[in-house]
């Protein structure tokens, strides 16, 4: 049986790849070496990831920018359109919760005024006043713990921000709809990226299991999907039978097909140390893995000969491994 600090490294330099895409990210800075406790705490890590992800199949979080506003006259018939023209509670930055269109103008009023001059309709190419946040879990999530949750998240990551936030829970997925302005209290401006949005989706989900809701933040291509969301106005189009064309929710491109197979092969990587390992929980996960790399190839016996794909560099030696 191989020995377990070897096997911790496997999983840190494969496990790094599937869960923490940020820390190889081109041109980053290089980062201590992981030894001793803290390599051990990491693969540990790494394991509680991969018991949630392809053991329990733990529920994922969705976090999503739908859209934002470059004028007060778009920011306000967001908040129109999240409150259902005031008859749903808002809640802002402070914790008070408003109700009613007349709260909607005084809110307009203190959005357009409380920092840099926000103009009722801005020029094309104008810069985003506000982006539109959407926090969501699957059906049978209790919408008042996503609720919660969604609080803490925005208090963590939208500090010095005024945003509202709104739950809908009259549809099959609690989520609830966060409307933030771009400029902060110190005159910093929002301005999200694909990492962020992956940060985010790992607050949301920190902040649920901290309510006992069990929920992961995994990727998409970790998971073995490329699935397309629909932007905010075919939502509010379905929503109102207005839809007229459906469109593919799945990326089945050539591209999608060979970042499937990159990860295809992190996990064979990382299911050949766990076979070998001398734990039996080691082990089991190896067999899961096995069956979950089964279910996103279509392929049997997918470890057996597979050779890790070109896309990934093979891992050096312990060595190489850095922390995030």
């Amino acid at each position: 049986m191989a020995q377990r600090h070897n096997i911790d490294g496997v999983l840190i330099t494969w496990g790094d790849r599937l869960f923490y895409p940020g820390n190889r990210m081109v041109g980053a800075k290089p980062q201590p070496r992981l030894t001793g406790d803290a390599a051990r705490s990491r693969a540990a890590a790494i394991r509680r990831r991969i018991e949630a992800t392809v053991v329990r199949r733990a529920p994922q979080v969705m976090v999503k920018v739908t859209g934002g506003g470059r004028g007060m006259r778009a920011i306000v018939a967001h908040f129109r359109y999240i409150s259902k023209n005031g008859r749903l509670e808002i809640e802002d930055q402070r914790g008070e919760t408003m109700r009613g269109n007349d709260t909607l103008r005084d809110l307009a009023d203190e959005w357009r005024f409380g920092g840099s001059l926000i103009p009722d309709d801005a020029e094309p190419g104008h810069r985003r006043e506000a982006f539109n946040i959407m926090l969501s879990m699957p059906r049978g999530t209790d919408p008042l713990t996503v609720q919660r949750a969604a609080r803490e998240f925005a208090q963590d990551e939208l500090a010095d921000h005024k945003y509202v936030m709104v739950l809908h829970d009259h549809q099959a997925n609690p989520h609830v709809h966060i409307s933030v302005r771009a400029e902060s209290r110190q005159g910093k401006r929002l301005n999200p990226r694909k990492a962020d949005l992956h940060r985010w989706r790992e607050t949301f989900a920190e902040k649920l299991r901290g309510h006992g809701i069990d929920a992961e933040a995994t990727r998409q291509a970790t998971r073995g999907q490329a699935r397309s969301y629909d932007p905010l106005w075919r939502i509010k189009a379905k929503e109102e039978g207005r839809l007229r064309m459906n469109r593919p929710t799945e990326n089945d491109g050539a591209k999608a097909m060979v970042r499937r197979e990159t990860v295809i092969g992190a996990w064979v990587e990382i299911s050949r140390a766990l076979a070998a390992s001398d734990d039996r929980s080691d082990r089991g996960l190896a067999v899961s893995i096995a069956k979950y790399v089964e279910e996103m190839s279509g392929r049997k016996q997918p470890g057996q000969g597979r050779a890790a794909p070109k896309d990934f560099d093979r891992p050096k030696p312990e060595k190489q491994v850095h922390q995030r």
